[in-house]
């Protein structure tokens, strides 16, 4: 197995988005105590490097499903953070691990008596899981991190932070219905930002017109990911849909009020017991839309604005505490 500077090594993959990377910080965080010394090595997307913390790993720039680099190869340990396989196990295979931590998959041998992947599984805690049963501990509540070094923008600083965007239709808000939020957010007295990818710009200009507000609000396209890093972490509050940027805000500890559609909040939504976030969502029990879809999802769309509002009039301010307290005996 490679050894590097007499240390061994270890790889994860996890080579997804935002939100595939917060999500998995407790188990990041539970592999770093098992495996101290070795070189940790996260096989994950290039421009998510600036937001993982050296102490849990060194991320090596690798595509979605796309073959390890060498560096990559002969680990100690290989974990499989991406998925149930057998791509994603295919590909931890092709770099000659001693050892691999992964789910069991009938299509891939070497993973069979493995941990069995559960449908609708709380993300954080799925990984956990499977890492506790090949007995690494670990648990899903170790969430929180430090934000990138560096403050935001003065006008960042307690405002309200509206991310209108998301990867696709079927959990996209619908503008207008964001710039009512803002609209109300002012009328309280806060100041508002609209952030978004470069590919949301317009979006966020129709909320930032809708809200009567100045284009300068606008930061969406004006921000790269540890820019946007630090506007949630800077912020009063964040108002989004089911997306990444809502993870930065449970890592940082900003209370947040994240609007769920096709997926429940009770697989990629904020812990029920931290009291700064909170998730909404109008979908009956057992409902499940596609996430990819591309229109709004019904349940999305059952979210008036009204029930927003009064959702984030209720939201805790910055300095209350992160848990919930205890339940009284």
């Amino acid at each position: 197995m490679a050894v590097t500077g007499g240390r061994p090594r270890l790889v994860v993959l996890r080579a997804l988005g935002l939100g595939d990377l917060f999500t998995a910080v407790p188990a990041l965080r539970a592999l770093a105590r098992a495996f101290p010394d070795h070189e940790r090595l996260l096989a994950a997307p290039g421009p998510l490097a600036p937001l993982v913390p050296a102490e849990l790993a060194r991320l090596v720039a690798t595509g979605e499903l796309e073959p390890l680099g060498a560096e990559l190869h002969r680990p100690e340990v290989a974990v499989n953070l991406h998925g149930r396989g057998p791509q994603s196990h295919r590909l931890l295979l092709a770099v000659r691990p001693g050892r691999a931590l992964w789910f069991a998959h009938p299509e891939v041998r070497p993973s069979r008596g493995a941990p069995r992947w559960r449908p609708e599984e709380y993300e954080p805690g799925r990984w956990c899981r499977m890492l506790a049963e090949q007995g690494v501990p670990a648990s899903a509540t170790e969430l929180d991190l430090e934000p990138p070094s560096g403050p935001p923008a003065a006008e960042v600083s307690g405002a309200t932070v509206i991310h209108p965007g998301a990867a696709s239709a079927a959990r996209r808000w619908p503008p207008e219905r964001f710039a009512a939020v803002a609209r109300h957010e002012v009328a309280r007295g806060r100041p508002v930002v609209i952030t978004g990818g470069p590919e949301e710009v317009d979006r966020a200009h129709v909320v930032a017109r809708g809200a009567g507000l100045d284009a300068r609000v606008v930061l969406a396209g004006r921000t790269g990911l540890v820019d946007l890093a630090r506007v949630v972490a800077g912020a009063g509050r964040l108002v989004c849909g089911d997306t990444g940027v809502a993870h930065l805000a449970t890592a940082y500890g900003t209370p947040s009020l994240v609007l769920f559609g096709p997926v429940p909040p009770a697989e990629w939504g904020p812990p029920p017991a931290r009291r700064r976030h909170r998730a909404l969502w109008a979908g009956a029990p057992g409902y499940r839309g596609d996430p990819h879809g591309t229109r709004p999802d019904a349940a999305l769309l059952h979210l008036t604005p009204e029930r927003v509002i009064a959702a984030l009039e209720e939201l805790p301010d910055r300095d209350a505490p992160a848990r919930a307290a205890p339940a009284a005996a």
